[in-house]
């Protein structure tokens, strides 16, 4: 119903019609976040601002597509993460890899979050350090869950995995924390 479509779908159609201001106003809204996820996933600050234009060149070309199946955001996601595949072909591989443990398909309460236990200022900075010294795969799916805040599901569908490789990648990425973080502590 028109009566409960939110700003941003009101955004998308008027952007789909070719209303520049509109899209430009989705950039606005989602370019720091989607900065933030190519220079997490490439951790270089150049490449994420060639990825962030391109994102939102592929998106002003293709928004005639987006049907609204997904939040814009996924969908924005969906295009970071494949443009980095492109730069980075072994991101993917690595996250195809972590593969798909039934015995870790836990709920993220069962293991905890690494980053309650960091509270200070310097904890935190060590956190992000660790978190960027994580191999890229986990870091992907760090920034993601923790930073983004996506769901799993919504990790999978952005990165094209099993569900069960993201709940995977994520237990052993906080085993790392976990330990590194514990070492240091």
């Amino acid at each position: 119903m028109a009566g409960d479509e939110t700003d941003e779908q009101r955004l998308i159609r008027r952007a789909q019609q070719g209303d520049v201001d509109a899209f430009g106003a989705l950039v606005e809204k989602h370019q720091q976040f989607v900065y933030n996820l190519a220079l997490r996933a490439l951790n270089q600050p150049q490449e994420a601002e060639d990825i962030a234009q391109e994102t939102f060149v592929r998106a002003w070309t293709g928004l005639t597509g987006f049907r609204g199946g997904s939040q814009l955001r996924t969908w924005l996601y969906r295009i970071v993460t494949n443009l980095c595949y492109n730069r980075l072909p072994r991101l993917h591989r690595e996250l195809v890899a972590i593969g798909d443990d039934d015995m870790l398909n836990l709920p993220d309460e069962a293991w905890g979050d690494p980053a309650e236990a960091y509270a200070s200022q310097a904890q935190r900075v060590l956190l992000h350090q660790q978190i960027d010294a994580l191999p890229e795969s986990y870091r992907m799916l760090v920034l993601l869950r923790f930073q983004q805040e996506l769901s799993y599901e919504e990790i999978a569908g952005v990165l094209n995995l099993p569900l069960g490789t993201v709940k995977t990648g994520l237990f052993r990425a906080r085993a790392r924390l976990r330990e590194t973080l514990g070492r240091e502590a």
